[in-house]
């Protein structure tokens, strides 16, 4: 019987040790994006409550990202950047100031880790690719999703292209669903409800969003 080569259509050496990297430095990735969302509100004069009535984001899950006790999946920061007239770059990994960048390896900036809106389930982890441009519209992400058996659908405005570098994915684009191995890739319009996950304990992705 013939057998699928698994063998990843690039060489994902750079990135064997992600794991490693995210577990020992997210920590203070993780204070950072609540304490932003915070500062961000205060800054505008708005409440938490404002705040709410603005995104459909319930006040008490508000208050629990900001005391970084649920950390926002990708979506919910756009929404909230949106809401906030801030760009997404800045929640995401603060304000750049270069008019380029170059990362190299061993200066990937881990962000954050992402969870379930109970706060229980850890979704992915990921690191900023270039976070030094200044206005920037897009914001390269190295992820590793975790399996989200809850199926947990995002939705906000931009696009999205992700790129599996290792592992299997589950994404779901509205209706459809999809199997993605080492090499495929999806582009799609954020407006529609998606879900992503590893199939299998863990898969690594690249992921550009963009904000429209």
């Amino acid at each position: 019987m013939e057998t699928k080569d698994q063998t990843p259509h690039i060489n994902v050496d750079f990135f064997e040790d992600l794991t490693g990297d995210i577990s020992k430095s997210a920590q203070s990735g993780i204070e950072e994006i609540g304490t932003r969302i915070k500062t961000l509100r205060q800054e505008k004069g708005l409440s938490v409550d404002e705040l709410s009535n603005m995104t459909g984001f319930d006040v008490k899950l508000l208050s629990q990202i900001e005391n970084n006790e649920v950390q926002p999946q990708l979506g919910a920061v756009m929404k909230l950047s949106k809401a906030l007239d801030s760009a997404f770059g800045r929640l995401v990994s603060g304000v750049g100031e270069k008019l380029y960048s170059i990362t190299r390896k061993g200066e990937q900036k881990t962000v954050s880790r992402s969870t379930s809106q109970k706060g229980q389930k850890n979704l992915y982890t990921y690191k900023t690719l270039a976070p030094e441009v200044k206005g920037r519209h897009m914001e390269a992400l190295l992820v590793q999703l975790e399996e989200n058996p809850e199926e947990e659908a995002s939705v906000h405005g931009g696009e999205e292209f992700i790129y599996v570098l290792n592992g299997e994915v589950m994404l779901k684009i509205g209706e459809d669903r999809f199997d993605l191995e080492p090499g495929d890739s999806a582009y799609y319009l954020s407006t529609t409800p998606h879900v992503l996950g590893s199939q299998n304990g863990s898969a690594t992705i690249l992921a550009v969003l963009y904000e429209g």
